[in-house]
């Protein structure tokens, strides 16, 4: 006997585009069984909600801060409006980072699914610190400026662990990855992306800080995890915005998605100690992701776009400090998150920005001798980068008085700066400027 779709209407099963796959199944197997067969119905598609609430922790001093302000609250009640999400927040550092919709940087988003777009392209962008007690600061500075590389480009001479690269080829997302994966080992990439160098102020001793994300690595499986979401929200969201897709994490795309943001969290984690030991044997050391996806206890995913975990547990490797850098001629501090429920667990990753980088410049700010009197601030390419002065970013002293007041982390240490080592305005020289002058 040949099933036919009007046997699965007797069945009791509504008619769509479906019943192909359906009878196929039927007649395979020779009987209809309506409860196995409903797994080829698609869900229902997802419309915008009206939008949940958010928790806005920023506060504004200067006209500059209301509008940025304005337009972190804009971005963040369309964003959501996206169906999955579940809370939301935008802490001091806040400030938009895309079109209307976009999280933005200082943002945390906490979903039944993962987003790849809530954690952006520099995946896993993080902070790492090791100290040297029997080292100056100069000393390390200079041996961290011969270790490590800024700009665009990698390296051949400092090859990822082995134990990594051979996670590779099993995981789908990252299986063709491994040679860039390589090749950027032991780079910093560029824009806010630092070596800085002080002295604790609890003890005087010699610590490195760096900064910096995943690299070519984080870039393109950001665009393979976007193209996989995307295929998700035209079947289940179609509303959606782009940026904001999902990859339902029960689906086998978001497990190997999950699996594949492991493995880059792992290497970008040897990444960072690899030019700490490349400077000279360190001692104490830790660090933190602040652009990455966690998942909790409640199984929730807890999208951290520019924000620190101030909660337990975060990782299997989390102690009970992070670092939150500010600018270059700020300390950068040693706190112990608060695990505020207000701001889902989190506290900021720095000092945010009020302008653009290209409001910035339009400005004329930046005045590179009298903001880093004092220090020693170099630049890899040779070329200062004026937006990344501390005239770019917002005031330290308010950020800092902002974690205090909405009880978002405690302070328990700080690295006084010596100097730092940034990219640099590195294609200032780039061809295709020289020919659009």
């Amino acid at each position: 006997m040949t099933f036919t779709g009007k046997d699965l209407i007797e069945a009791g099963i509504k008619p769509g585009s479906w019943f192909r796959a359906m009878l196929e199944e039927a007649n395979a197997v020779g009987a209809i069984d309506p409860e196995a067969l409903k797994r080829f119905i698609p869900p229902p598609k997802l419309g915008l909600t009206s939008g949940l609430p958010f928790a806005l922790l920023a506060e504004a001093e200067t006209e500059d801060e209301e509008i940025n302000l304005v337009n972190v609250r804009e971005t963040m009640e369309v964003l959501m409006r996206t169906p999955v999400l579940k809370a939301g927040a935008a802490l001091p550092d806040s400030c938009p980072a895309g079109s209307v919709g976009t999280i933005p940087v200082g943002g945390v988003a906490v979903s039944e699914a993962i987003h790849p777009g809530m954690h952006s392209d520099d995946i896993c962008c993080s902070v790492a610190l090791s100290t040297y007690p029997d080292r100056s600061p100069a000393d390390v500075l200079d041996a961290v400026h011969q270790a490590t590389h800024f700009g665009p480009g990698g390296r051949d001479d400092m090859p990822m662990p082995r134990d990594i690269a051979a996670k590779f080829p099993d995981n789908p997302f990252t299986a063709d990855l491994a040679e860039i994966a390589d090749h950027h080992f032991g780079t910093q990439g560029d824009g806010n992306h630092f070596a800085f160098v002080g002295t604790l102020a609890s003890s005087g001793e010699t610590a490195l800080v760096t900064h910096h994300g995943s690299r070519g690595f984080g870039s393109k499986l950001y665009r393979a995890g976007m193209k996989t979401a995307d295929a998700w929200r035209k079947k289940l969201s179609p509303e959606t915005l782009k940026c904001n897709a999902w990859i339902p994490a029960d689906s086998a795309d978001g497990e190997a998605y999950w699996q594949a943001l492991q493995i880059l969290r792992e290497w970008t984690r040897a990444n960072h100690f690899a030019i700490h030991d490349a400077a000279g044997k360190a001692q104490d050391r830790f660090w933190n992701e602040h652009n990455f996806v966690f998942r909790r206890s409640d199984g929730l995913f807890y999208h951290g776009k520019g924000a620190t975990p101030a909660f337990d547990g975060w990782a299997e490797d989390a102690t009970d400090l992070t670092l939150i850098p500010l600018n270059m001629a700020e300390p950068v501090l040693i706190a112990r998150g608060r695990n505020n429920p207000n701001a889902l667990g989190f506290s900021p990753h720095g000092a945010g920005r009020n302008l653009s980088r290209t409001e910035h410049r339009r400005r004329g700010l930046g005045d590179l001798e009298a903001e880093t009197r004092g220090l020693d601030t170099r630049f890899y390419c040779g070329i200062p980068d004026s937006t990344e002065l501390p005239s770019a970013y917002k005031n330290a002293a308010e950020v800092r008085r902002q974690i205090a007041k909405f009880d978002l982390a405690d302070v328990v240490d700080e690295v006084i700066p010596y100097g730092c080592i940034m990219a640099g305005d590195w294609d200032r020289d780039m061809p295709w400027r020289k020919n659009r002058a």
